[in-house]
């Protein structure tokens, strides 16, 4: 099921603040393999960019990147540069030139759009042979008292609050349609070294967060930050925090 334009931008306008600040960065091993297999390097469309985690990095290898989401809010807290342009659309209307597109990239956002819709877009924005490449990164993973905590919440206290859509990044993207000539890919993982306050903040963006907090007037993660204190030590200290990286990549 795909939702309305409205539910979808409800998932993380009222987190776009947090969005920005907690999410992890994808790693540069990603951004170099977009530079090798990218036929040209002029335009860019960062499709779902969120607040630009991505398009900053893509803005390094492509002389203009268009970074369109549906949630202007999102979009507001996307960093003022040269060769990015921030549009609020829908990735299955997107208002750019036919054939004007050397790469399509959407960054853990595939699972939330109307496919067929979208890869129509796709074939008319896109010059001949470009790439689209998608990514999502599975659910965290950490070692240890603080890990088993981290998963109570994601996987217990919140499992019925995750939107349906969720279900695609669970299963590795392996059920959405991806019809374009596939490129091999190699195996590429998150990983960061988080204090506290990072943790607790990611959880905080989480969909299925929000949506807890929108239906209980509750924050999930308080309880879970107070366990977390107790395990931690010096909130300081950073902890290995981790996600395996599925990506699809293909030519248009």
């Amino acid at each position: 099921m795909t939702p309305s334009p409205e539910v979808r931008g409800d998932h993380f306008s009222g987190v776009s603040s947090g969005y920005a600040e907690f999410r992890p960065r994808y790693p540069r091993a990603l951004y170099e393999f977009i530079t090798t297999v990218a036929p040209a390097h002029d335009r860019v469309w960062d499709c779902g960019a969120g607040s630009g985690q991505a398009s900053v990095d893509l803005a390094e290898s492509f002389r203009h990147v268009v970074a369109s989401d549906l949630s202007a809010e999102q979009l507001t807290h996307g960093p003022e540069h040269p060769q990015i342009s921030w549009v609020a659309a829908a990735a299955e209307a997107a208002p750019i030139l036919g054939k004007s597109i050397d790469a399509v990239t959407v960054a853990q956002a595939l699972h939330w759009f109307d496919h067929p819709k979208f890869y129509d877009e796709v074939r008319r924005v896109s010059r001949p042979g470009a790439l689209i490449i998608a990514w999502t990164y599975l659910p965290s993973q950490m070692e240890g008292k603080a890990g088993a905590i981290h998963d109570r919440l994601m996987f217990e206290t919140l499992r019925d609050y995750w939107p349906p859509e969720r279900r695609h990044v669970e299963a590795g993207y392996r059920g959405i349609p991806f019809p374009f000539e596939r490129l091999e890919v190699p195996e590429l993982r998150l990983e960061e070294c988080w204090p506290l306050i990072q943790l607790t903040g990611y959880m905080r963006t989480w969909s299925a967060s929000a949506r807890y907090r929108k239906l209980h007037g509750v924050d999930p993660v308080v309880e879970v930050e107070r366990e977390l204190s107790a395990v931690w030590g010096n909130p300081e200290d950073r902890r290995a925090i981790s996600w395996p990286l599925v990506v699809l990549a293909g030519r248009v």
